[in-house]
């Protein structure tokens, strides 16, 4: 095949293939140039770029070291400008990275090529940035390896990597739409981070700590001391019946587990299990039925993690391994959610493990366990303002993976 399966409009040229060593130059810093760590400087005019500073396609400039301008200017071949194309070929092989940003004169470090187009007239460097990003390369290496586990990329086999080029303007639009999907998805990632450091943050400022009565931070309008109490004296906390795994079905009730809340605050997917209504009819008439607004905290696995019952359709849990709180409107449900994330919780629960950590969570350690509550208002200010730093993040991190896997699809079928 010499034509790929999606193209822009108005091509339909066969693509060609040539030898990378035909359209680029490649080198890198040799032997009796090596650096001593010695030699590495805080600060300078002039900065070194080592493959550990590779970060998603990009450089780190903010990791990068500095040398002194006679290093610099010892080797013009791995002197690095924007636009440069590099590739590892120790350590972590085949990272590549596209220069841009770049406000100072560089220079490589040993471990990384340095690419250079030979025909700007001819190959688009965006393009061939991701051409050699795609997993083509190291799919190409893999094979041609010698000698087992590859631990260097040596040139010998880098010069005959196949590149299917079409002519330069398709090149150019390739690229271009490929070099934007990449900044979308790095701004979601960063926007998904930073949210959460945020979140982080405000859990340290929201929550009183070191047995203070109010928090750092709170909304205009409150001045009240938060009560402080025990869980066990402001609501209830029940017990399920045991269920044992042979009693599982394939379609039912659901069976909610501690894997089941990590899943739910991971946003990732879990396998289901499920008990039958006959089953779960006859366990809630002896212990009660899951609410909307209970909340639910692990406690074993990753213990003391929460989770809130979204509504009352019939669903089922295991004593033990979660913990059940009912709300019986002493308490907002994201408030109290998002309590089992602060500091002051976490703190609390390292100090009932004797050894830092802790195997299991019991319902009489969760009744004993310290809350702060300030009245309901506040309450729901808290939790209403979590709750939409969770939804940021939890948008953040789909688009994040959305464009993932939108990239992945158009490397499949916008190459030969």
């Amino acid at each position: 095949m010499s034509k790929p399966k999606i193209r822009f409009k108005g091509y339909e040229e066969d693509w060609e293939q040539r030898k990378l060593s035909e359209i680029a130059t490649m080198h890198a810093r040799i032997g009796w140039q090596n650096l001593r760590t010695s030699e590495f400087l805080d600060s300078g005019d002039y900065m070194l770029i080592t493959g550990t500073d590779f970060e998603d396609g990009t450089i780190n400039y903010s990791t990068c070291h500095y040398v002194e301008k006679e290093r610099y200017e010892q080797d013009k071949n791995i002197q690095i400008r924007n636009g440069s194309i590099l590739i590892t070929k120790d350590g972590t092989l085949g990272k590549v990275a596209y220069v841009q940003g770049l406000t100072m004169p560089a220079t490589l470090n040993a471990g990384v090529f340095n690419v250079e187009i030979k025909d700007k007239k001819e190959t688009d460097e965006k393009y061939l940035f991701q051409y050699l990003k795609a997993p083509f390369l190291m799919d190409y290496v893999t094979r041609h390896a010698t000698g087992g586990t590859i631990k260097h990329l040596n040139q010998s086999i880098l010069i005959n990597f196949p590149v299917y080029m079409p002519k330069k303007s398709e090149q150019e639009k390739i690229g271009l739409y490929l070099m934007q999907l990449d900044s979308l998805i790095t701004l979601h990632q960063r926007k998904c981070e930073e949210t959460k450091k945020l979140k982080k943050y405000m859990l340290q400022k929201m929550f009183p700590q070191n047995g203070k009565r109010v928090p750092e931070i709170r909304f205009a309008g409150f001045t009240d001391d938060w009560e402080q109490r025990k869980l066990g004296d402001v609501t209830e906390l029940k017990s399920a019946s045991r269920v044992h795994k042979g009693e599982w079905t394939d379609s039912g009730v659901p069976f909610f587990r501690s894997s089941d809340v990590m899943a739910a605050i991971n946003g990732t997917t879990n396998e289901k299990a499920y008990i039958s209504e006959e089953l779960y009819e006859k366990l809630s008439n002896a212990s009660g039925k899951l609410e909307e607004g209970d909340v639910l905290v692990t406690g074993g696995g990753s213990v003391g993690n929460p989770y809130i019952v979204p509504n009352n359709e019939p669903l089922y849990t295991k004593d033990a391994d979660l913990l059940w709180i009912k709300n019986q409107g002493r308490f907002y449900p994201y408030f109290l959610y998002e309590y089992f994330f602060s500091p002051t919780f976490r703190i609390y629960l390292s100090s009932i493990s004797h050894v830092g950590t802790i195997a299991h969570y019991t319902i009489t350690q969760l009744s004993e366990t310290p809350i702060s509550l300030p009245d309901i208002e506040e309450q729901i200010k808290v939790g209403e303002y979590f709750e939409s730093l969770d939804r940021l993040i939890t948008l953040h991190q789909r688009k994040y993976e959305e464009l993932q896997k939108i990239k992945k699809f158009m490397l499949q079928n916008m190459f030969i």
